[in-house]
């Protein structure tokens, strides 16, 4: 590998230190779906956006709780003797990609078939702390 590849690799390998991300994978609910909810959090106070996701009765709700909640785990763990409450964490990103699809056939009239596209998504979450310091 050349050097200005390594000092690249480096300089990442360095930033993925401070970055606290949480992902789900092949989440069986259709993308569309998962962003209404998603849209709804994304920039917000963790404790806001925890609040939000609590009372929201969609069920992409529930699923994208369980990750903040993972999120802000790997932020302790990474942040040992540091409260939660005084970093001011925020939802820095919010992103749902598309997963795999599964395709089936439904009958249909005079001998066709319907395709059914059952959809999965991948959503990520990274959460970052404000500075208050300035």
């Amino acid at each position: 590998m050349g050097s200005r590849k390594h000092l690249r690799a480096e300089r990442l390998k360095e930033e993925k230190k401070t970055q606290y991300i949480a992902r789900l994978n092949n989440c069986p609910t259709s993308p569309r779906k998962m962003r209404l909810v998603a849209d709804i959090i994304r920039g917000k106070e963790v404790d806001k956006a925890l609040s939000i996701l609590k009372y929201t009765k969609k069920e992409a709700a529930e699923r994208l709780e369980k990750l903040l909640l993972s999120a802000i785990a790997n932020w302790q763990a990474k942040n040992e003797g540091v409260r939660v409450e005084d970093s001011h964490l925020y939802i820095k990103e919010v992103f749902v990609d598309s997963g795999r699809m599964l395709k089936r056939l439904r009958p249909a009239p005079q001998g066709r078939a319907y395709r059914i596209r059952k959809r999965s998504n991948h959503v990520t979450i990274v959460i970052d702390s404000k500075n208050i310091n300035n």
